[in-house]
């Protein structure tokens, strides 16, 4: 074995006679020296920092971890649904920046669509029928368009239960002013997707819901 390290050897020292004894102090000498070979020690261990979160949210952090995680879904019907609604959410931000400059909705600028594609005029039922976004009530949804000159309402002289919505020379111009920003909006979403892979998608999309009652 080798010699001990100078920090642990016996702390005696050696008179002009040639005999060992303790010198003056030499218990606190001692103790430094053993102190100083235990940090030694102790610095070449692992520090380990342990933070202690104290919460009563738990369902919250939850939440919080799963969203910070990407969820595989191991049925792909549910992954597409859930892709689907995402996309929606994305897309649907653009136009209802759009549609913020004029004051309109977007169940509002769907009615007025609508209407445009049928000069003569709707039923307010087949107007609710033909909705992207179905509302649960349509007939304040056209209070308001009329209001504001958008549309005009009458009931039919046949049979004074139906009303019939029409649109007004206010809503075509309006409509004429959001045609561009709309289309604008769209083609910078979509339109690195390209005309192919376009087509493509509205098939499917069309043939989707197409299984769907």
């Amino acid at each position: 074995m080798g010699h001990p390290s100078a920090s642990l050897r016996p702390c005696y020292d050696t008179d002009s006679a040639g005999t060992t004894e303790n010198y003056p102090g030499h218990h606190n000498l001692c103790e430094n020296r053993k102190e100083s070979a235990d940090l030694d020690r102790s610095a070449a261990l692992p520090f380990v920092l342990t933070v202690v979160v104290v919460t009563n949210n738990i369902q919250g952090v939850k939440e919080a971890i799963q969203l910070d995680q990407p969820r595989v879904s191991s049925h792909p019907e549910e992954a597409a649904f859930l892709d689907l609604l995402r996309a929606t959410d994305m897309l649907s931000r653009g136009l209802i920046a759009v549609l913020k400059s004029e004051d309109l909705s977007v169940t509002q600028y769907n009615v007025l669509r609508i209407l445009r594609g049928a000069p003569e005029g709707l039923p307010c039922g087949e107007i609710a029928n033909r909705m992207i976004t179905r509302d649960p009530d349509i007939t304040r949804l056209l209070d308001r368009l009329e209001k504001r000159g958008l549309i005009s309402r009458s009931r039919e002289t046949k049979d004074r239960r139906m009303v019939t919505a029409r649109i007004m020379p206010a809503g075509l111009k309006l409509l004429g002013s959001l045609d561009e920003p709309v289309q604008t909006t769209h083609r910078k979403q979509l339109g690195h997707l390209g005309r192919n892979r376009l087509r493509a998608l509205t098939e499917l999309l069309h043939e989707s819901r197409s299984k769907v009652g």
